[in-house]
């Protein structure tokens, strides 16, 4: 019915075929067609003309699986164009991109905008929306709290009704009482087959948060995966609380006291079609079990302590993941290494996709994590965020850690100098 009425959505998550190209993906079930046979020069004609749309020089033949992010949302746009698209709701289309894919895709947006459809632009960053929008309508619980103009609307008044609170500091300060050193990385390299990771070393203490700053690709996922054992290091040693556990799965990883919140928590963090509970109790089951049979009790009574403890907006314990907003599903796998006694948490981008709201409850909760004497080595794409919640920041490039910059001396102009090798 929406497309009938004119209506695209472009998802987070992209609803595209990777094993297709690009022409038979903007035309999927629009197929021209001679005889019964697909017209495979009209597709690509077709497929042309919408990517001119957006000003994108493709070859129609590409292989969709081959493109980058910011190429596959500009395939997403060309595909609505061609559906003769009235209206476009993009959802957090920035999340995944660059600066400069972001300043592509706008040029995209008030292109299309230009040519009469309308867009409606969900997203967390104030910045965006004072820069793309015309107007912003600020959703809470489901409910719609009110319309404003923009630019004229301030940033602190948005995020007011966002939270339905006053937020005073969207960093919120804490005293850092570094203690006993908690991760020592030794020189550490990634795998042989995809050397990302180049001869890293870096410490974390208890109560320390320390974050981890580099442009795309600088191979901060990478060594993330490394420290939680999802890949093995080629040479190097990881060393949690003085003793060499250099894990070589992540089972070894979590005995360790090691915890992960991966970048893609739908992915790589979450069981979707599964329980609260039962993705809160994933990591600590064998510590739950009687020959080989999980206490259900068990299970429950710490799921249910947890919810409360983090305030996990949902109904029950039994409720399916899939169902919970982008920082409620966060909570959930923070709660994970709660209940799993973790004493270091390695967080690759903790509020990607989070409301401004639920972003300071993770902050909170991250302080709370470290004033009772865990570790976090902390990713992050957000400047901002590194800068506002780091006690030291290491700055990686091309897999090696470039700087490393205490926090009273950090700022936005220092870490990226640093992230493009310009760092005197």
């Amino acid at each position: 019915d929406a497309q009938s009425l004119g209506i695209a959505t472009i998802y987070q998550e992209l609803s595209l075929v990777p094993q297709l190209t690009v022409a038979e993906n903007i035309l999927l079930g629009h197929e021209p067609s001679r005889a019964g046979v697909i017209d495979r020069a009209a597709m690509r004609d077709a497929a042309r003309r919408s990517l001119a749309e957006v000003g994108l020089d493709l070859d129609p033949d590409r292989r969709l699986d081959r493109l980058g992010i910011a190429e596959q949302q500009m395939v997403e746009v060309a595909k609505a164009l061609f559906r003769r698209a009235r209206v476009l709701v993009m959802d957090e289309p920035t999340s995944a991109l660059t600066a400069r894919e972001i300043d592509r895709l706008f040029d995209v947006i008030r292109r299309v905008t230009a040519a009469g459809v309308a867009v409606v632009y969900i997203s967390h960053r104030m910045r965006e929306l004072a820069e793309i929008g015309t107007r912003v309508t600020v959703l809470r619980d489901g409910r719609a709290v009110g319309t404003f103009p923009l630019p004229e609307t301030s940033f602190d008044a948005l995020i007011r009704l966002m939270a339905n609170r006053e937020v005073r500091d969207h960093f919120p300060r804490r005293r850092c009482k570094a203690g006993d050193e908690l991760l020592r990385l030794e020189h550490v390299s990634g795998p042989s087959g995809a050397p990302r990771v180049d001869d890293v070393s870096l410490t974390v203490c208890r109560g320390e948060i320390v974050g981890l700053a580099g442009l795309l690709g600088a191979g901060r996922t990478e060594l993330a995966r490394l420290v939680f054992g999802a890949d093995r290091p080629s040479s190097g040693r990881v060393v949690v609380s003085g003793r060499d556990v250099t894990p070589k799965t992540p089972r070894q990883a979590i005995a360790a006291g090691i915890g992960f919140l991966p970048e893609d928590r739908k992915r790589h963090g979450l069981v979707l079609m599964r329980s609260v509970g039962e993705n809160i109790g994933l990591p600590s089951l064998a510590r739950w079990s009687r020959a080989g049979v999980v206490s259900g009790r068990t299970e429950h009574e710490t799921a249910e302590r947890w919810v409360t403890e983090l305030r996990i907006k949902t109904p029950t314990v039994a409720e399916r993941v899939v169902r919970l907003s982008g920082g409620t599903q966060q909570k959930v796998v923070l709660a994970r290494w709660l209940a799993a006694d973790a004493s270091l948490l390695v967080m690759d981008e903790p509020t990607r996709g989070v409301d401004v709201g639920a972003k300071v409850e993770i902050y909170e909760l991250m302080n709370r994590l470290t004033d009772a004497g865990a570790g976090i080595l902390m990713i992050s794409s957000e400047l901002p965020e590194v800068l506002g919640m780091s006690d030291r920041i290491y700055v990686m490039r091309h897999g090696r850690i470039q700087a490393e910059i205490d926090a009273a001396s950090a700022s936005e102009e220092r870490v990226l100098q640093a992230a493009l090798g310009l760092a005197s």
